[in-house]
């Protein structure tokens, strides 16, 4: 789950990462009241989880409440690389800032550790930073077992180079940014910028933070973070409905039983789309090695309710999932959605193999429903749901 700048601010605040104060507002008028609680001047600052906001206008200062208002108004409602502001957070005005640094924090899975990444040349993407002038981004990684201690980060501090007189704040910040890392079961912590400011203290002007999706059961509090509004309605049923889903722009609904399984599936029908006008699977969704006929069910509800899908592939592999309880789920969604009376009028292509496949076909058969046709062979399945995906 990925915050918004001012949920990260907070977050930052709450283990002691230097940072200035600020609020976040949804109306223009609420800015004039904010920006008089920080002295009178502020900066506004769009709310959107995407990099590029000072760049498209997002990010604007206000020398007086009344100006707070008017930028506000600019800001709310534009659209930032696709993404509508909803909010703004009105910021305290820095000092003058003397210098821009970058710190992060990041899960390294292609290492499988953790990385610690830091410049002396923040205020930019730190991807342009990487790719132009990577001797200038420091990469240490960091044991899970050894965290970042002092001595860890003045490590950190030394191999990129930062200046003697900033060298033990630095030290120190990415000591409990690291605390914050752990303690909050964050995959990302960045400060871009990490700002030495005129009076000599270095500050966290910026942050982005990305939580682990998989530690919400030791962590409650983190639901309250969740931008439900601009949540994809069928993924928040997904959600509720305990389903591992995601959905993409695409045409062939696809359900799988195992992670690995379902990503092959989305491959093959990505592949079998290309001769079939292009369409696209239009969605990820794995029931699990252990589902019931409950949970697919619940999975074949949802896909169906999407407007998007013309088609439905349901590739199992039966393992600890018999193929006779995925066909009977299947049958119980097909009477779930009939006793709602919601007509189910987008063909299934269901295959099955692997653990009772015979009996799951043999159900399937003696349903003998109209829209529900069973192919053997995986890539003739695909091709199959593209098919009539076109059509």
């Amino acid at each position: 789950m990925d915050l918004f700048e001012y949920q990260a601010r907070d977050l930052f605040a709450k283990h002691g990462v230097p940072v200035l104060a600020g609020e976040v507002i949804d109306t223009p008028e609420a800015a004039r009241e904010a920006t008089g609680r920080l002295g009178g001047r502020s900066v506004v600052k769009a709310q959107v989880k995407v990099g590029g906001r000072g760049k498209a206008g997002g990010v604007k200062l206000a020398a007086t409440p009344d100006e707070a208002v008017a930028r506000a108004t600019d800001i709310l409602g534009m659209d930032i690389k696709g993404h509508t502001v909803h909010k703004v957070m009105i910021a305290e005005t820095a000092p003058e800032i003397a210098e821009e640094y970058y710190v992060s924090y990041l899960l390294d899975r292609a290492n499988r550790t953790f990385l610690a990444m830091a410049s002396v040349a923040g205020g930019m993407d730190i991807e342009e930073v990487a790719a132009t002038t990577p001797e200038k981004l420091a990469k240490i990684p960091v044991d899970a077992n050894e965290g970042v201690s002092a001595e860890k980060a003045r490590e950190i501090v030394e191999a990129a180079q930062f200046p003697a007189d900033v060298a033990e704040q630095v030290a120190e910040i990415l000591v409990t940014l690291w605390k914050t890392f752990v303690a909050e079961d964050a995959l990302l912590v960045e400060v871009n910028p990490l700002a030495k400011v005129a009076d000599g203290r270095v500050i966290a002007l910026d942050g982005k933070v990305s939580l682990d999706a998989n530690a919400e059961f030791r962590q409650p509090e983190h639901e309250a973070l969740e931008d439900k509004a601009s949540a994809n309605p069928l993924e928040a049923a997904a959600k509720a409905k305990g389903l591992n889903y995601v959905k993409l722009d695409g045409e062939v609904g696809i359900i799988g039983n195992g992670a690995g399984l379902v990503m092959s599936t989305l491959d093959v029908v990505a592949y079998a789309g290309e001769k079939h006008s292009g369409v696209k699977p239009a969605n990820f969704l794995d029931i699990g090695g252990g589902a019931s006929a409950e949970v697919m069910a619940n999975g074949l509800e949802i896909i169906l309710g999407d407007p998007d899908v013309k088609s439905v592939f349901v590739n199992v592999f039966g393992g600890i999932t018999a193929c006779d309880a995925v066909a009977n789920g299947i049958v119980q969604a097909l009477e779930l959605l009939e006793a709602k009376g919601e007509a189910v009028t987008k063909p299934l292509v269901v295959r099955l193999d692997g653990n009772n496949a015979e009996l799951g076909r043999q159900i399937l058969a003696d349903r003998n429903h109209p829209l529900v046709e069973r192919v053997d062979t995986m890539d003739g399945a695909a091709d199959k749901a593209a098919e009539l995906a076109a059509k």
